[in-house]
């Protein structure tokens, strides 16, 4: 490292867990944010903030008067701008030596696998079942760690799915395909502005946990906020051996 990321990093680099080369780790990874909005916001500026080398944003929306209650990467600014334009506008303000890829489409299941095959980490920080789901195969499919988080009103929750772990669940298993899950959006459900701060800002820790190799991962524990009583929950989850995505039966074809 050069002496000016030396003195950027020298918070990070004091930690024994991470140190200069769990820095350099940092600068060498590559992350796929999946959502520019509430849960992205923070994730974007952190890990920006932390030094990731390679960030790529992928969100078809634009920036809105509604989005500025809680999307802290956003301004009044660039009102009418893609989410991700304005993120790494953001980004780059705080940090101009990383490598921000702003993609301003929702892209199809072909794309999606190509920029999960090329990443070291995703964060899922989409706001839609049909997303979740298409990432979390991807990420199966080609063994990267997903770091998903979700927020509605004032509950928010928070998991790691590393399928690298022969007992780490995926997001099917928690959240089968099949089954009927109301789909709740902030548009018409509310959400507390800081609580996708709260939960964005732990997608982007255990992002940079998992990049740097220090400490232990979320994967196997599902952790729940009630922001009303500021509570948290947390309830251990399994890989199902029947899973539809992860499942002994169709891991076979991802591995042969």
């Amino acid at each position: 490292m050069e002496d000016e990321q030396l003195l950027r990093y020298s918070r990070h680099i004091l930690l024994d867990e991470i140190g200069i080369e769990g820095q350099e780790r940092l600068l060498a990874a590559r992350a796929l944010v999946i959502g520019a909005g509430g849960l992205g916001s923070p994730v974007a500026l952190y890990l920006a903030t932390a030094g990731i080398g390679r960030i790529t944003l992928v969100d078809d929306d634009e920036v809105d008067l509604t989005n500025l209650q809680r999307q802290i990467a956003h301004t009044m600014a660039r009102l009418g701008q893609p989410k991700v334009e304005s993120a790494r506008t953001a980004m780059a303000a705080i940090n101009p030596e990383i490598d921000v890829m702003a993609i301003a489409e929702r892209v199809d299941a072909a794309a999606l696998a190509g920029l999960v095959a090329r990443a070291d980490v995703v964060l899922d920080c989409c706001d839609n079942f049909a997303t979740r789901h298409a990432v979390n195969a991807a990420c199966v499919a080609h063994r990267v760690p997903l770091v998903s988080g979700a927020a509605i009103r004032f509950d928010g929750q928070i998991t790691v799915y590393d399928s690298r772990s022969a007992d780490s669940p995926c997001y099917a298993c928690v959240f089968p395909p099949t089954a009927d899950f109301e789909e709740t959006r902030c548009a018409t459900m509310g959400v507390l502005a800081p609580l996708v701060g709260i939960i964005g800002a732990m997608q982007a820790a255990e992002a940079i946990k998992l990049l740097s190799g220090a400490g232990s991962s979320l994967a196997g524990r599902l952790q729940m906020l009630d922001a009303r009583r500021m509570e948290w929950n947390e309830m251990r989850v399994g890989r199902d051996p029947a899973c539809s995505v992860c499942g002994k039966e169709h891991r076979q074809g991802f591995e042969g």
